[in-house]
């Protein structure tokens, strides 16, 4: 095990005692922080393009499934918290493993991560052409307009990545800004306009819609299901932890941001679910866009695509910090050669931008994938199916890493460590794990996401053939960390 830290020493001087330099400027702080974590969630991205699965799935009574995954994902995001103290640095989760366990545990974090962070950037740009670009221009939706239109998403996200941190850091910062007073700001129009006009309906809270009632609660049965709308939602706060060596003082800026994303996120989203589903009607359950119908029927055309333009800047936010979390994953590895073609991929032109050739392979297998989903209709559903399995899947493996390395010393440290949690240790560690079991059921058994499945058996099919060429090629990468004597 390598060594870790406790955070008393300054941020460069920690960054060279894990044996790396530092090569991007420090400047993030706590809001830019909590920022990163919370577009990654984007509550408006999550609701307005799963809100559909949630209608068909369960009825409008599916959106108490919210509080479940709010109160399991706090606690992972706590679990997380603990980690990024431990290892401060760019790869979150593959250098927890790496440092904490060994690399060859910590590559297979690393490349479910990056699998996981390919695949999510296109279901979210896929998901803003879809349901929020093209009902704002009236534009009819097929695959192939879809994909097209995503790879221009694409090129733009990863042109301002690479150009300026601090310009992708402002826009993001006004993406939510503007989400946070947006979405609060038309539930509470939504919520007054549908009482004055009696088109809401309270008992809309309890309905289960064209969904039989009948084994509503069984095991696996529609309430289950229904929690993907909050599961699919609810990630990505862990990309805070992704950028530690652009924070200041990221041992404790980092698991605030994260708990702060997450708690707020559940409080502001399950506010606007509850009234998206006081308000929700007949035609929302035959639209394509339910969330936007909504607002139509209720609030006008007008309305409508002053909402459909806020969506649209939230949700590429939200892709614009995807990206960036996969190209500091993808340069993490690659400077410890870890990554084929490691000598281009760990280069950073500028402490001011981000490292060039990660983005471009993160924007171009994004890329990809759009286009080979270019005549499958069903696209946007099998992608954030495939990208909530992989997640959890990580998440999973992350809690268990902590429960087997949180007593373990690394060097220069003596007596037993401290319990982040105190007495609440095992609470945590225990309502964590029986979350993310629960959450990893709904995703396996049901059959109709054997399309999402298939892709994640492919994506570690991929990257076995890819472990076993890095056990070739840079055997010393593979046995030891930079900075490890």
């Amino acid at each position: 095990m390598d060594q870790v830290t406790t955070g008393a020493v300054p941020d460069d001087e920690e960054l060279t005692r894990f044996g790396y330099r530092q090569q991007f400027a420090r400047s993030l702080r706590h809001f830019e922080s909590f920022a990163v974590a919370f577009s990654f969630i984007s509550i408006t991205t999550g609701i307005f393009t799963t809100y559909l699965f949630a209608l068909t799935t369960g009825g409008t009574r599916s959106i108490w499934t919210w509080p479940i995954v709010i109160a399991g994902q706090a606690l992972v995001a706590l679990v997380y918290g603990a980690l990024s103290i431990r290892v401060p640095l760019s790869g979150y989760s593959y250098q927890w493993a790496s440092r904490l366990a060994n690399p060859h545990v910590g590559w297979w974090f690393g490349w479910m991560s990056f699998a996981f962070l390919t695949i999510v950037t296109v279901s979210v740009d896929y998901g803003l052409v879809q349901v929020a670009f093209q009902p704002l221009i009236g534009q009819t939706y097929t695959p192939t307009s879809a994909a097209l239109e995503t790879l221009v998403v694409l090129a733009l996200q990863a042109a301002l990545i690479i150009t300026s941190t601090r310009l992708t850091t402002r826009v993001n910062n006004t993406a939510v800004a503007t989400e946070i007073i947006g979405i609060v700001g038309l539930t509470v129009l939504l919520l007054i306009v549908a009482a004055v006009r009696s088109l809401g309906h309270w008992s809309n809270l309890t309905s289960t819609g064209p969904v039989p009632t009948a084994g509503y609660y069984n095991w696996l049965g529609p309430f289950m299901l229904a929690t993907l709308l909050g599961a699919y939602t609810i990630v990505g706060f862990e990309s805070a932890s992704n950028l530690a060596e652009e924070t200041h003082e990221p041992h404790k800026v980092i698991p605030r941001a994260m708990l702060r994303a997450v708690l707020l996120s559940g409080v502001v989203g399950f506010a606007f679910l509850i009234v998206v589903a006081y308000a929700t009607n007949k035609a929302a359950y035959a639209s394509a866009a339910p969330v936007a119908s909504i607002v139509h029927d209720v609030l006008g055309g007008v309305v409508q695509k002053i909402f459909l333009v806020f969506v649209c800047v939230s949700i590429f936010a939200c892709g614009l910090v995807i990206m960036v979390t996969n190209g500091r994953l993808i340069f993490s590895m690659a400077r410890d050669r870890r990554l084929p073609g490691h000598q281009f991929l760990s280069r950073v032109p500028r402490a001011t931008g981000g490292p060039a050739w990660a983005t471009v392979l993160a924007a171009v297998l994004s890329a990809a994938i759009a286009l080979v989903l270019r005549t499958h209709g069903g696209a946007l559903a099998t992608l954030f199916t495939a990208s909530t399995i992989m997640p959890a899947l990580l998440y999973a493996g992350t809690v268990l890493l902590y429960v087997f390395t949180s007593r373990q010393r690394g060097p220069g440290e003596s007596g037993e460590r401290p319990r982040p949690f105190g007495r609440y240790e095992i609470p945590v560690l225990a309502g964590a794990v029986i979350w993310l079991a629960y959450e990893l059921i709904i995703l396996i058994g049901p059959s109709e996401f054997r399309d999402a499945q298939y892709y994640v058996l492919g994506a570690l099919g991929v990257g076995l053939v890819f472990y076993i060429v890095q056990l070739l090629t840079e055997r010393e990468a593979m046995r030891k960390e930079p900075g490890q004597e």
